[in-house]
């Protein structure tokens, strides 16, 4: 890794589905930071399992889901690419932490309120302690940036605090990280309720789009996504609906939200979503294509995560060595 380059880490889980939210929101933005930054990039599987999992689809998942990234264009030449729960390293610097983190800062942590709603029959102790881990993510290898959504703040601003918290008691041990936060297509909505983020636990599959549906679902979705009785293409916050469409159009294809008002100036809605939904459509199916490719060769994929595990173990463990000394474990 080149030693004057800049630190990313990122994770994303293999719970299913991986939306256009995910992709637009987070993994292009995974792939073009790997061409100037020391990238490294997790499936956090650890941070599946605080909601219940079917084991054999968990493991499904996972490998789809290593797959998937891989034909979106994460390359383990240029980057780091491991499955989390290979990297031990991860779970002991989260106990570590554990004692580091004050129960008030994590009972206000949004998504422990929110998954509790949803999930209120397993309101289990990683649930309310997972923030810990992600924090632990963070810190092992010394990240300079983590790439988060607008939704993500509150996460690495209790890394922050965890990292400074630890410095002040032990000495200079953490780099605290800052957020990269991409200016366009940061948080994708619902095509259904553009007043929410996409999301493919939304019981109205027309409110999200899988990277994998195919090129007449994806048309079919676009078509129906929800707008207003107007019927100009312009970009208006008081207009989530047509304003999330040109957001996603933007990320599509690079342009700019002057230049696809005019490009669509005097055409109506239906016009529009229908040339989105063909746009997105063609943009995927490469990946796709290169998607059933690496899914069919078990064997190259056990490679490229066992070899990008044995680095990130090498690299997280000089962090977890220096932590383990300074609290005073006898080594």
């Amino acid at each position: 890794m080149d030693s004057f380059a800049k630190t990313v880490f990122s994770a994303i889980q293999p719970s299913g589905t991986i939306t256009i939210g995910n992709y637009f929101g987070a993994i292009k933005n995974w792939v073009e930071l790997q061409n100037k930054h020391n990238c490294i990039f997790a499936l956090a599987d650890l941070h599946t399992i605080t909601v219940m999992q079917d084991p054999a689809k968990l493991k499904r998942n996972t490998l789809e889901a290593y797959a998937l990234l891989l034909a979106c264009g994460i390359n383990v030449e240029k980057s780091l690419f491991f499955i989390q729960s290979h990297v031990n390293t991860h779970a002991q610097l989260s106990w570590i932490l554990d004692c580091y983190t004050q129960f008030g800062e994590l009972s206000r942590m949004t998504q422990f309120k929110d998954k509790s709603k949803k999930h209120v029959d397993n309101i289990n102790c990683g649930l309310f302690s997972y923030p810990v881990l992600m924090v632990a993510d963070i810190l092992l290898y010394q990240a300079d940036m983590v790439p988060i959504g607008l939704d993500q703040k509150q996460h690495l601003e209790l890394t922050r605090t965890v990292a400074e918290r630890f410095n002040f008691l032990y000495g200079e041990t953490f780099k605290v990280p800052e957020a990269y936060i991409p200016k366009n297509g940061a948080r994708i909505m619902s095509l259904q309720d553009p007043c929410k983020k996409m999301s493919k636990s939304d019981e109205n599959l027309n409110s999200w789009v899988a990277i994998l549906d195919s090129s007449d679902n994806i048309i079919k979705k676009f078509k129906r996504a929800v707008t207003d009785s107007e019927s100009c293409v312009r970009y208006d916050e008081s207009k989530p609906g047509i304003s999330n469409l040109i957001t996603i159009y933007s990320c599509a294809t690079g342009k700019s939200f002057d230049e696809i008002e005019k490009e669509f100036d005097g055409v109506g809605y239906g016009i529009f979503k229908e040339a989105i939904g063909e746009c997105i459509a063609e943009n995927l199916s490469a990946v796709q294509h290169r998607f059933s490719e690496f899914i069919q060769d078990k064997s190259y994929l056990e490679k490229c995560y066992k070899e990008s595990a044995e680095r990130a173990l090498c690299l997280s463990d000089k962090t977890l060595k220096n932590v383990i000394e300074k609290i005073g474990f006898v080594k």
